[in-house]
């Protein structure tokens, strides 16, 4: 049970035309792409001129951008520096959808599957594509090989490469989307059943309205959905970290083989 949205009260009301039904089919779809033409605008608004002493818009802005590069690039590097803007990117747009399900009228895209798995292919190809970009594709097989660097290694290779293969390919995008997807369903469901029992309390005494016991739980709600999109976005940057050329092994990945590293780090 969910809070009732602009979306599902349009098909209430006028579920016989052929925008609505449409617009209710793909609602989820709708809400998503809302939340990202209103991000897009706000951002765009708020950095429209750069002023040398900044206005509250701006100021608001440059700290968030400051936090999101010195946490993610804290945790990339300098090698994983360019993934920066996906990354941070990904976390505002995923935070946006969480908090949509507090405003009156919306609802939050990431209560439905299908986005959150989108959103977990997207990590999955960005992953595997920057492992295959800075790696080439016999280190991006050294990789999932395990980076074996002694004869042991190079035993357990044949064992390790099909089944970091199917890590690869299962664990982002399922354990993304699974993990966002009920977190967040499970909380709105929460305050959905709290609002029709806030409600049924005033009605059963025939008084209008309800009473907010949905008022703790959306606080919690502001909460759960920061740290969901923390989460995603922190295992997004980590799984891209592993794709990275390590620095200090024994063996140097280059872009088309795999050479002995012949003196300290590179």
């Amino acid at each position: 049970m969910e809070p009732a949205n602009i979306v599902t009260l349009l098909e209430g009301a006028f579920g016989e035309r052929p925008l609505v039904q449409f617009i209710h089919r793909y609602e989820d779809l709708f809400f998503a792409s809302l939340i990202l033409i209103a991000l897009v605008g706000f951002v765009r608004w708020a950095t429209r001129r750069h002023e040398l002493i900044p206005g509250p818009l701006q100021n608001l802005m440059e700290i968030v951008v400051e936090n999101i590069d010195s946490f993610f690039g804290g945790i990339l590097g300098e090698q994983g520096r360019p993934y920066i803007p996906y990354i941070g990117s990904l976390f505002l747009y995923i935070w946006a959808m969480n908090m949509s399900a507090l405003v009156p009228g919306m609802k939050a895209p990431t209560t439905n599957l299908n986005t959150t798995v989108a959103l977990g292919l997207t990590v999955f190809i960005t992953v595997q594509y920057t492992g295959l970009k800075q790696l080439g594709i016999g280190g991006y097989f050294f990789h999932l090989a395990g980076r074996p660097q002694d004869l042991v290694g190079y035993v357990l290779a044949p064992l390790m490469l099909p089944l970091n293969l199917v890590l690869e390919v299962v664990l982002p995008p399922v354990s993304l989307s699974l993990r966002l997807f009920g977190n967040i369903l499970g909380l709105d469901s929460l305050i959905g059943a709290m609002v029709v029992m806030g409600a049924a309390i005033l009605g059963y005494f025939g008084l209008p309205g309800g009473v907010p016991l949905q008022l703790p739980f959306m606080i919690l709600e502001i909460l759960l959905g920061t740290v969901q999109a923390l989460i995603f976005s922190l295992l997004a940057s980590i799984y891209i970290l592993g794709m990275l050329p390590h620095v200090g092994e024994e063996f140097i990945i280059t872009e088309d083989k795999i050479v002995k590293k012949k003196g300290g780090s590179h």
